[in-house]
């Protein structure tokens, strides 16, 4: 089942892990990284959500964890709660198949420190996930050791640099040795990224996967104008219509995440939040709600659209553009996965419409729709509307466009020719007024 992978020379319980979770074949990044992975060199991955990144550097480190060792020999941080608890449930699939024990610790903000230090003290793990200051603060307290590990991963460097614990993990790489090898994955490459990869890494090798298109080819990319309609309204009915196994709709602040549930739960959809806004508490629970099904709407920011993975998105609805256009690709990436079908919905005012042109000029193809009579139906593309608005607000001045409009009311013969008289006189005058 999973010859595809035999040619890496993985220890016998990878593969029985690979069966268990129904890998067979690598990704295009995982064909990538693997092979580069076990080459003693530092490396920065470019790869966009969804992908299979994740698995191209747990494999071939769990692969290399010697086991009778008590210490810890891979740190990775991950800089959000959610993709650090993510990232442990990952690694503590494959490691559960190893003999002797491997041993995954995770250390993230809101859960119990006194926990973590007890355990700490008793045994250091194989492998250290967790955020960066947790992990920090563990490493400050003489807790968590580092100082033999001999690799380092850095996941979502773009979104730690943005959220901005870079400094925290700058502390964190500076305990490691300096022979160490460092791995950085992020989504994009921000130039802010450049003092960190000289400071720690030497000569990386970079390594970039782009999908021929920005999106899944099996994501229907809709775009529905909000023009004179209650964008509430719209949302609701474009939910109601497909039946979405499970729905993830995206806005912009907590505060309009909570206004838009209020109001779905009002119109009676049973529905959830998830926003910065929760506790560690709070946002565990609803995790593990989601993945029960216990929800089939949820309503979130951008910490969602990087910070978690739900299995089972069937639609993902923009209530809102992105004020970061970048996370337009991670709010729709989350659905689609795996080749599965999935449906995003966009939707916009027409004010609106320069950043749908900026989506557009990235190469994102938009399906443009409206809703009649409780169905979903294709419309006339939208530049080609603003492209005549633009032509004839160019051809036409007031006067003009008073003969126009009187010529149509009235029409006699010659009115054409009329009014293309009457542009040549007035441009005439203009010319004498200039001279």
């Amino acid at each position: 089942m999973t010859d595809y992978f035999k040619q890496y020379n993985f220890q016998p319980f990878i593969y029985e892990a690979l069966d268990a979770i129904d890998f067979y074949e690598p990704t295009a990044i995982q064909a990538k990284v693997i092979p580069e992975m076990t080459k003693n060199r530092d490396l920065v991955v470019q790869s966009q959500t969804g992908s299979g990144k994740t698995h191209a550097f747990l494999l071939p480190l769990i692969n290399q964890i010697e086991a009778d060792k008590r210490e810890v020999q891979v740190v990775i941080t991950a800089p959000s709660r959610e993709l650090a608890e993510q990232l442990y449930r990952m690694a503590e699939q494959v490691a559960g198949f190893a003999d002797p024990e491997i041993i995954v610790g995770r250390f993230i903000g809101g859960r119990d420190k006194e926990k973590s230090l007890d355990k700490l003290e008793h045994r250091q793990p194989h492998i250290a996930i967790g955020t960066p200051g947790r992990m920090l603060d563990m490493i400050q307290s003489n807790a968590l050791d580092i100082h033999k590990a001999p690799f380092m991963v850095v996941d979502e460097a773009d979104m730690t640099l943005d959220m901005g614990f870079l400094n925290v993990v700058d502390q964190i790489a500076s305990r490691i040795p300096k022979e160490s090898q460092l791995f950085v994955f992020s989504a994009t490459i921000p130039e802010k990224l450049q003092p960190f990869f000289r400071k720690y890494m030497n000569n990386p090798k970079f390594i970039e996967s782009k999908s021929q298109s920005l999106l899944s080819e099996s994501v229907d990319n809709w775009l529905i104008s909000t023009r004179s309609k209650n964008r509430i309204d719209l949302i609701h009915e474009v939910l109601t219509l497909g039946q979405p196994y499970l729905a993830l709709i995206f806005a912009n602040t907590k505060e309009k995440v909570d206004e838009i549930a209020k109001q779905l739960v009002a119109r009676g959809l049973n529905c959830c939040v998830l926003h910065g806004g929760l506790s560690a508490r709070e946002r565990r629970r609803v995790m593990r709600q989601i993945r029960n099904l216990e929800y089939q709407y949820v309503v979130a920011t951008d910490l969602a659209s990087r910070g978690i993975d739900i299995d089972g998105v069937s639609h993902v609805v923009n209530a809102e553009i992105p004020r970061e256009l970048d996370f337009f690709i991670h709010r729709v990436g989350r659905t689609g996965r795996n080749n599965l079908p999935g449906t995003a919905i966009t939707f916009y005012h027409p004010d609106e419409s320069p950043a749908i042109d900026i989506l557009e000029d990235k190469g994102i193809e938009f399906q443009p729709k409206t809703i009649k009579n409780g169905r979903v139906v294709d419309v006339k593309d939208r530049r080609n509307r603003q492209q005549r608005k633009h032509k004839q607000q160019k051809t036409y001045d007031p006067e003009i466009a008073g003969m126009v409009k009187k010529a149509k009311k009235k029409i006699k013969p010659g009115y054409k020719k009329k009014i293309n008289e009457f542009k040549k006189r007035k441009a005439r005058r203009q010319r004498r007024k200039k001279k």
